[in-house]
């Protein structure tokens, strides 16, 4: 029997049910996603990069959701320009370290700046590279082994309004033809050289939660792919 409007008797009862419906939903999602490796870059190396602080914005807030977190800044990888000339002469081992990764992780969250309109020439090279086979390699022989089943989350900050939306159109295609899974739900911060406060974070609520629900997609279908019960 519903409650009627002005019989006001059982609306303590209702609220908690309700509160406690959203109780035990988030509980089973944070049980889900206990442990869940979750690897995080961005495509700038950049010292001020806004990318880069939206990277470690999500790199925080995956981790106070209980998720194991990776943050891999490109600039420690030792990776040339692609050259298959170079590349007969040998997979550079960084490269070798980057797939390996790659891997090991079943969830992303790649942070994409835009670069006329599209994704950076630095984004594109690692992709290249770790996509590319290692011919008589015993474990990266098919170039797409580090992409196939993952699930990808995509972000990008931008001084402009549209907060690098159209690099995330581009790059969603190349990642599903990596075999990738592309999260639906994506976030372009706008306005960006305002968005951070003094220690890289993000300072506004609605910001935050962007970037929260994209994560919270990732670490669900993640689970949901690659736990126990998943592939």
């Amino acid at each position: 029997m519903g409650v009627r409007e002005g019989h006001s008797t059982g609306l303590p009862a209702l609220r908690f049910a309700r509160a406690k419906r959203r109780f035990y939903r988030e509980a089973r999602f944070l049980t889900t996603i206990r442990d869940m490796k979750l690897l995080i870059f961005a495509g700038s190396t950049r010292q001020n990069s806004f990318n880069r602080k939206l990277a470690a914005t999500a790199a925080a807030m995956a981790r106070d959701a209980g998720a194991t977190v990776t943050h891999l800044e490109l600039s420690g990888l030792n990776i040339p320009l692609y050259n298959a000339d170079l590349e007969a002469q040998g997979t550079p081992p960084d490269v070798i370290q980057l797939k390996q990764l790659m891997f090991e992780h079943p969830a992303w969250i790649i942070c994409s700046p835009e670069y006329n309109g599209s994704y950076t020439a630095l984004l594109k090279n690692t992709i290249d590279w770790a996509s590319s086979p290692v011919k008589g390699h015993p474990d990266w022989a098919q170039g797409t082994k580090p992409f196939e089943g993952k699930v990808v989350g995509l972000l990008s900050a931008s001084p402009g309004g549209l907060g690098g939306l159209r690099s995330l159109s581009h790059l969603t295609p190349l990642l599903s033809n990596l075999q990738c899974w592309v999260a639906p739900r994506q976030f372009a911060l706008g306005g960006a050289g305002q968005a951070f406060d003094a220690d890289g974070m993000l300072h506004n609520e609605a910001h935050r939660q962007g970037v929260q629900s994209v994560l919270k997609q990732v670490l669900w279908a993640g689970a949901r792919l690659h736990g126990p019960t998943g592939l």
